[in-house]
């Protein structure tokens, strides 16, 4: 395939990336806003919050069964998905009844599934194309635009701006911008197997390493995403200013190790990015439990973000075709929807600092299963990297 072809498409789908940031961030900021706007209760919260990752599991595993049935080219599912997300995001904004927030996150939900797959399906392809790991590029422009979305919410938190004035904007420039990508996504060069191009896959044994390894790092990143505030005020002292900085380090730190994680996993191998990692985030959630004072609490996270970091993307590059690469989406609402959760219930009933034990413990055991991303045929770093045939950059 043209190298110019090739580059182009990687710039849209690092761009599509970007875009889905930016959304998920500004709607996952704004809960509070949401809840507010349609009067939704604290005990109805939950059934809305956890809505949403069960129809996306629905909507990935839509869109694996129609790209496996070649009913649908994972571009052509990007293509249109993409909107339907950033529509929905708008159509939260401008309800203003419980049934149709109810609609506007039910479709978001499903429409981001079908969007993750795709996604990731197409930079699987281009990885393969390009016979060299790129695919942690993705996943860093998807951190850059969770920053940005999290600096526009907060920005429009602190200035009272409404859902409205704060979303309606943003999708209009995003949305003919995800259009105007979209016209340079590019399959895989024709490089898929005929296993591949057939639908087949590996057995689910094969799959359950990648599997436990996306929901362990989900667990993670929910537990900071909504723990790590509350940690940081509540068990060791810091003030609400002070409580806030967390995230933002675990994101900023998140996406620098995503920034460099190519490089590594071209020098060092998947295996031992993916063990280093893993292992880098057990030490993370070690120095929150033992944390004796928030600063400490924030190197820990700080430490998280770099260890998380580079397990997803490696999931995904260790999948075999489109099917595999749906399937193992599915297990990155699994990990969304136990984390919280259980890290809030041990909390309750042990103690906060005993449930960050609980992460730690299950991202340890994933360095066990480090070695299944080693044994798929293309193996990218560690002098396994397939030879080119085009010369892209």
């Amino acid at each position: 395939m043209d190298t110019t072809v090739l580059r182009r498409g990687r710039g849209a789908l690092g761009l599509a990336f970007w875009v889905q940031g930016v959304a998920f961030a500004l709607l996952v900021t704004r809960i509070p806003a949401v809840q507010q706007r349609y009067g939704i209760s604290d005990g109805l919260l939950p059934v809305f919050l956890a809505a949403v990752p069960v129809l996306a599991g629905v909507g990935s595993v839509a869109a694996g069964w129609a790209v496996e049935r070649r009913a649908a080219e994972p571009g052509a599912v990007l293509r249109w998905s993409q909107p339907v997300v950033l529509l929905a995001l708008a159509g939260v904004a401008v309800g203003d009844r419980l049934w149709q927030a109810a609609v506007a996150l039910g479709v978001f939900g499903l429409a981001v599934g079908a969007l993750d797959a795709s996604m990731n399906m197409l930079g699987v392809g281009l990885q393969r194309a390009y016979g060299r790991s790129i695919m942690l590029g993705f996943h860093a422009a998807y951190s850059l635009g969770g920053i940005v979305g999290a600096s526009l919410a907060y920005w429009a938190a602190r200035e009272g701006v409404s859902l409205g004035g704060s979303y309606l904007p943003v999708v209009g420039v995003l949305l003919p911008t995800a259009l105007v990508g979209s016209r340079w996504y590019v399959r895989d060069g024709g490089t898929e197997t005929r296993e591949e191009k057939g639908g087949g896959g590996r057995s689910g044994r094969v799959l359950l390493p990648l599997c436990l390894v996306m929901a362990v790092a989900y667990i993670g990143d929910s537990t900071v995403s909504n723990w790590s505030a509350a940690y940081l005020h509540d068990v060791l002292g810091g003030s609400e200013a002070l409580a806030t900085v967390p995230y933002n380090a675990y994101m900023v730190t998140t996406l620098l190790g995503r920034g460099v994680g190519d490089w590594a996993v071209r020098g060092l191998g998947a295996v031992a990015v993916v063990r280093g990692g893993a292992v880098l985030a057990a030490l993370g959630f070690a120095v929150v439990a033992g944390a004796p004072g928030p600063w400490t609490g924030v190197a820990g996270f700080t430490v998280l973000g770099l260890g998380l970091s580079v397990l997803v993307p490696q999931v995904f590059a260790a999948a075999r075709g489109d099917a595999e690469v749906a399937r193992v989406n599915v297990f990155n609402y699994v990990g969304f929807l136990v984390g919280a959760p259980l890290v809030g219930a041990l909390g309750e009933v042990w103690s906060h600092r005993g449930a960050m034990l609980v992460p730690m413990v299950l991202v340890l055991a994933a360095a066990g299963y480090a070695r299944a991303f080693g044994a798929a045929g293309d193996r990218y770093g560690g002098g396994h990297e397939r030879p080119r045939t085009v010369d892209v950059g």
